[in-house]
């Protein structure tokens, strides 16, 4: 009698485990395959164009508060202290849109890591900009 409700037992814990481990099985299957390091997928281009509007909003934004501090040329900056920091903020819109619609984590081609790179970018370029903006409000 003790050996059957043992037998009992473990035939719906079996059962239950397979019950349980089908779900999941089917959510191993559903899971996009990551892409392969050549392939540029739209994640990815999004996550270049952000990181590149951003990288180009920090480059002003360093000329404008060099300038501004009178080591670089003549004048004070002023447009690329107004334009860096719009860069930076075009950068991390871009940026951020491709970190939320990322599918897959870092590593599988949805542009995730570029996405929080032109975030990182695009906060630097809106500091050096409105850094600049200030100095040369004080200056003009």
């Amino acid at each position: 009698m003790y050996v059957r409700h043992l037998l009992t037992a473990a035939a719906a814990a079996l059962l239950g485990g397979f019950g349980l481990a089908a779900p999941a099985a089917a959510h191993v299957s559903v899971q996009p395959a990551a892409a392969d390091v050549y392939t540029m997928s739209p994640g990815r281009i999004g996550a270049i164009v952000a990181a590149v509007v951003a990288l180009i909003g920090v480059v002003l934004g360093g000329l404008a508060l060099a300038r501004s501090a009178g080591r670089i040329g003549t004048g004070n900056g002023r447009i690329g202290a107004i334009v860096a920091p719009v860069l930076g903020l075009i950068g991390m819109v871009i940026g951020g849109l491709v970190v939320a619609t990322a599918d897959g984590g870092l590593g599988t081609g949805n542009g995730l890591g570029g996405g929080i790179v032109a975030l990182v970018v695009g906060l630097i370029a809106v500091v050096l900009g409105g850094l600049a903006l200030a100095r040369s409000r004080r200056t003009g």
